[in-house]
């Protein structure tokens, strides 16, 4: 039966009342409208028409008519919803009204960089680590528990909602690995089974918005902001990665003294050349920017390594007979970005390091924190941007990620970075108010 057909059947058969179709702003914002069991097939079969001149990054009011076509294979229903209620859920790409795919469209993006890593031969596969807090509401940052890592009751009171989430995720048919207290009070992580890079990008949006609905309804508020406490851990989302050329995995050797093979290395060193131009785009919030300060597990230092987690890539220790689990796990980006976006941008880059066979260079295994200014750069070792304002400069200035992102969200991006950035540095916080006005 055509997937389509099957959805309609399905529909009928346990009572879905309401489809949501879901799809992302150029943030990396879900966006959603709802349609009746009525209107399914004719969304299924045509797309269904919207105005997209009121979405971030999308087309100007001279141009705003968009189709959004629901991707039959993202047909999940939503755990949150009783049987009277019945809901479910598409993904949908967004094309233009003549059936094209529409350039603005953060799943698009990711569609072409795939294509040109399935043009070498090579699937992308990811595995990303999201952590997050819960608080007691969305207008502060009271705690809900003050446990640490792998902390359990009664340091850690957020079991039931880990848990909760972890059933609603596996109810849509998301694999999970495991879940554990984060190192900051009231932190945590829930880790996903590694899966091909646009079906994890969807599940990431879908992983998000599911840590959230289970926190309210338990009376809790969960959040990806990457720091929202001073003098703690913030939140992070190590993304490991591996290539695969059909069922082989591209970065295993062997031979090699790292296991690692030439196609792995270059990706690396694709990595590590292009980490500050990209960095924008997988640290995309003026408080990003607070999460990536030394002193705090957050990779500030542009190097690699096997053990050593002040660096900004990871190679994790070959596991005997295992290699398919060769692979490198990159540091930097936090859990609020842009899926799509940031897996487009660090795809492109291992591509390039591949396409041009960058060399690797040595790995760092000493505590890169502890290294003073000199010794880093004996050692080569540059640091990503500190503010938002730095990484724009950087990334506006990149030929390659205008390349992978093109010219339309690239330049939306970037206006819209630079827009965050003169709001947040002239803004009057509290912290100046405290410090200045008694005594200026």
């Amino acid at each position: 039966m055509d997937k389509r057909e099957a959805i309609i059947k399905d529909v009928e058969e346990k009572k879905i009342n309401f489809i949501r179709i879901w799809f992302t702003d150029i943030l990396g914002i879900m966006k959603s409208f709802a349609l009746t069991k009525t209107e399914l097939r004719t969304a299924l079969f045509e797309g269904m028409g919207f105005d997209g001149s009121s979405i971030e990054g999308f087309a100007r009011i001279h141009e705003s008519d968009m189709i959004a076509m629901p991707d039959p294979d993202t047909y999940a229903i939503l755990p949150w919803r009783g049987n009277e209620f019945g809901a479910a859920r598409m993904f949908a790409d967004i094309q233009l009204p003549d059936g094209t795919p529409y350039v603005g469209d953060s799943r698009y993006v990711l569609k072409r960089n795939i294509k040109l890593a399935a043009d070498m031969g090579f699937s992308l596969h990811v595995g990303p680590e999201l952590e997050f807090f819960y608080f007691k509401n969305e207008k502060g940052t009271e705690l809900v528990d003050n446990g640490g890592y792998f902390d359990c009751f009664p340091l850690d009171l957020a079991t039931d909602l880990r848990r909760d989430t972890i059933l609603s995720l596996e109810s849509m048919g998301i694999e999970v690995e495991y879940s554990h207290h984060e190192v900051a009070p009231s932190q945590q992580e829930i880790d996903l089974k590694y899966k091909e890079a646009l079906k994890m990008a969807d599940i990431a949006m879908t992983y998000r918005l599911i840590v959230k609905e289970v926190a309210r309804t338990h009376g809790m508020y969960a959040t990806f902001m990457p720091k929202p406490i001073f003098g703690v851990n913030g939140s992070g989302m190590h993304v490991h990665q591996s290539l695969f050329r059909g069922d082989d995995p591209a970065f295993f050797d062997a031979s090699d003294e790292y296991h690692l093979s030439r196609i792995g290395k270059s990706y690396i060193a694709g990595l590590l050349k292009h980490a500050r131009e990209i960095c924008l785009v997988v640290a995309q919030w003026a408080n990003s920017y607070k999460r990536l300060v030394p002193g705090y597990e957050a990779p500030v230092y542009v190097a690699w390594a096997r053990r050593n987690r002040s660096a900004m890539i990871r190679v994790p220790m070959y596991k005997p007979g295992k290699p398919k689990a060769t692979r490198m796990e990159f540091r930097c980006p936090d859990p609020a970005c842009n899926p799509y976006l940031a897996f487009s941008v660090m795809l492109a880059a291992g591509l390039k390091g591949i396409k041009e066979n960058y060399e690797l260079c040595a790995p760092v295994e000493q505590d890169i924190f502890k290294m003073t200014a000199q010794e880093r750069e004996a050692l080569g070792i540059v640091s990503l941007p500190s503010s938002l304002g730095q990484a724009i400069e950087v990334t506006e200035n990149s030929s390659f990620v205008r390349e992978a992102l093109g010219d339309h969200i690239f330049g939306k991006f970037i206006e819209n970075k630079k827009i965050e950035w003169n709001e947040y540095r002239t803004h009057v916080s509290e912290y100046e108010i405290k410090k200045y006005l008694p005594i200026l």
